[in-house]
């Protein structure tokens, strides 16, 4: 299966993660330290069946990785989730805030 990892930084330099699969949430924890120390805290959570994980920081999905891509390259894959999150934060920044309809 396929898991989703949200990872939310709720204030300067603390996080909180869910991880759901199809909808459900699955579990999670809040209080950590960084964006990496979420990835890590999600992938020891999950049991053998999740094959691979979509990262999403701040609601903006950065991939889907094989979560053995995940535990080799965590710091990566956490800066290039911030990047992500960053670059789409200031692209609405800069169009006026998000539009709908």
């Amino acid at each position: 299966m396929i898991v989703r990892f949200h990872i939310d930084e709720f204030q300067r330099g603390a996080f909180e993660y869910r991880v759901s699969h199809e909808g459900l949430e699955l579990f999670g924890d809040a209080g950590l330290s960084s964006l990496e120390e979420c990835l890590q805290a999600a992938l020891d959570g999950l049991g053998a069946d999740a094959l691979a994980a979509e990262v999403a920081f701040k609601g903006v999905v950065s991939g889907t990785y094989p979560l053995a891509t995940l535990a080799l390259a965590g710091p990566q894959v956490a800066a290039h989730a911030r990047h992500t999150t960053e670059a789409v934060e200031e692209v609405v920044r800069q169009a006026g805030g998000l539009r709908h309809g």
